[in-house]
């Protein structure tokens, strides 16, 4: 898997030092990364020696082992331990992923971990999603229908046409896909990203949606869409094994065929 390097930050210095104590028996060093916007200091890197003998083996594991018995000042997220909230993406080793999916042993020497790139940072580990969630919400992310539904069952749809669906709505807005896009970084505040993309991509294409057209055109801007330059990142990212970048190659096409 590619690595999506963060920005060098001379800003960020070294920290604190956790040893392992002294009979621990497999020890592996993790350097995380630490702000606290109330300290009024620069971010730093703190070291952490844990002993994985008495540990999880995953990415999570560690944080929850180092916060619970090392150091209760670190601050992440994280809910479902199953992949399946999004709570606890990271930057681990170079990789927007899931801690609660990496498993230590999949990464060579110390173990990097940031929070997700190129996000405020509201403390430690813990990016601010205000504007990823707001992205989200402008493609509204729900059925829109103008005809009544029917008064003795749900909206029915084929299998086929559901299973059209079933991948793009398995995204389970971790961010990791925008936040490793480079038109998303330089371009946050107007390119909605490949998360918000592919949530519009999932009703569009929903045969239930009778709000298509209005979608595309809702889409159809220079920043909106158009700042997507196909470099894949998103793709490679998603823990999920979604290709954002396909449905924003589809959206494109959509819209190009109602110009003809």
């Amino acid at each position: 898997m590619a690595k999506f390097r963060l920005p060098a930050n001379s800003k960020v210095r070294s920290g604190q030092v956790f040893d392992a104590p002294s009979a621990a028996t497999d020890v592996r060093t993790f350097r995380i990364y630490r702000y606290d916007p109330e300290s009024a200091e620069n971010p730093r890197l703190d070291t952490y020696r844990v002993d994985m003998a008495t540990c999880g083996p995953m990415v999570l594991d560690a944080l929850i082992k180092i916060k619970n018995e090392i150091d209760p000042t670190l601050t992440f997220r994280r809910s479902c331990r199953e992949g399946i909230c999004g709570s606890c993406a990271m930057n681990i080793d170079g990789v927007n992923t899931l801690a609660c999916t990496r498993a230590t042993a999949d990464v060579n020497g110390e173990v990097r971990i940031y929070p997700l790139p190129h996000l405020p940072v509201i403390k430690d580990l813990v990016p601010d999603l205000t504007q990823f969630y707001a992205q989200y919400a402008l493609v509204k992310p729900w059925l829109q229908t103008r005809t009544p539904a029917p008064p003795d069952r749900e909206r029915l749809q084929s299998k086929p046409d559901q299973e059209k669906i079933d991948r793009p709505a398995a995204c389970i807005l971790c961010a990791c896909c925008s936040t490793a896009c480079p038109s998303y970084w330089w371009n946050g505040d107007r390119y909605l990203g490949p998360a918000a993309l592919l949530a519009a991509y999932r009703w569009i294409i929903d045969t239930r949606d009778e709000a298509t057209g209005e979608r595309l055109d809702a889409l159809e801007d220079p920043f909106r869409l158009y700042r997507c330059h196909t470099i894949m990142n998103c793709t490679e990212a998603c823990p999920k094994d979604l290709n954002p970048a396909r449905a924003i190659a589809e959206i494109k096409k959509m819209i190009a065929e109602r110009r003809h």
